[in-house]
C-alpha cells in the first residue's frame, strides 16, 4: 500500500500497487459468464435443457421395393453389312468364270464356276474402314450370315453361266463358299444347270 500527500491538502490518497491490482483485473476477465437458465437464488445449480442428437431424430428408412414388373422388349447392338457398300463391292469385284456343256443321261447340261475376288486395297478410296486382314475376315463372316448376299451372288453366277453357255439355263443348282485370305475375300460359286 502506497500513501501519497498533495501540497494543497493534508489528506492522504491511498493508491493500490500495480502488482496487487493486476490479479483482480485478470480474475474479472476470466470469470465465467452466467449460465443460461440458472436460478435467481444464490448458489442454485444451473438447469440445462436436454437436446436429442440429430441422428436420432431422423425417421427410419423404408426398405427398397422389389421390382415386380419386367420389360417386354430388349435392345441389342448388331453389326451388319452396309447395303451401299455391298453394291460397290459386287459391282467392282474381280470375276473369273469358266464352264462347258456336258451330256448326262441323254440330256445336255452346263457345269461351270465363277470366282469373285474382293481386294480391299482396291476399295480404300470408298471405304472408311481399314482395308486389312481383320476387315477381310469380318467381311467374309458377315457375308455368310447375311441373307441378301447369296441372292446377289446367285444373280452374278447365273449371268456368267448364261454368257458362257450362250443359251438360257434352267434348274440351276448353285453352291457358294466364302473365305478370307490376307486382305482379300474370295467367293467361289459352282453352277450346274440344264439347257433350256
Amino acid at each position: 500500500m502506497i500513501t501519497r500527500t498533495t501540497p494543497d491538502s493534508s489528506d492522504a490518497e491511498v493508491v493500490a500497487p500495480a502488482a496487487e491490482a493486476a490479479p483482480a483485473v485478470a480474475a474479472a476477465q476470466t470469470a465465467p459468464a452466467a449460465a443460461v437458465g440458472t436460478s435467481s437464488s444464490v448458489g442454485a445449480p444451473a438447469v440445462v435443457p436436454a437436446v436429442a442428437p440429430a441422428f436420432l431424430a431422423r425417421p427410419a428408412r423404408k426398405p427398397m421395393a422389389r421390382a415386380t414388373r419386367i420389360t417386354l422388349f430388349e435392345r441389342e447392338v448388331r453389326e451388319r453389312l452396309s447395303r451401299a457398300a455391298l453394291d460397290v463391292i459386287f459391282a467392282r469385284a474381280d470375276r473369273l468364270s469358266e464352264g462347258q456343256r456336258q451330256s448326262r443321261g441323254g440330256r445336255e447340261a452346263f457345269f461351270g464356276s465363277t470366282m469373285l475376288t474382293v481386294d480391299l486395297a482396291a476399295f480404300a478410296d470408298v471405304l472408311r474402314d481399314a482395308c486389312d486382314a481383320g476387315t477381310a475376315h469380318r467381311l467374309a463372316a458377315l457375308m455368310e450370315s447375311d441373307a441378301t448376299v447369296p441372292r446377289r451372288i446367285r444373280e452374278i453366277a447365273e449371268r456368267e453361266a448364261t454368257r458362257i453357255a450362250a443359251v438360257r439355263l434352267k434348274d440351276l443348282r448353285i453352291q457358294i463358299a466364302v473365305r478370307a485370305q490376307g486382305a482379300k475375300v474370295f467367293i467361289d460359286v459352282d453352277v450346274e444347270g440344264a439347257l433350256a
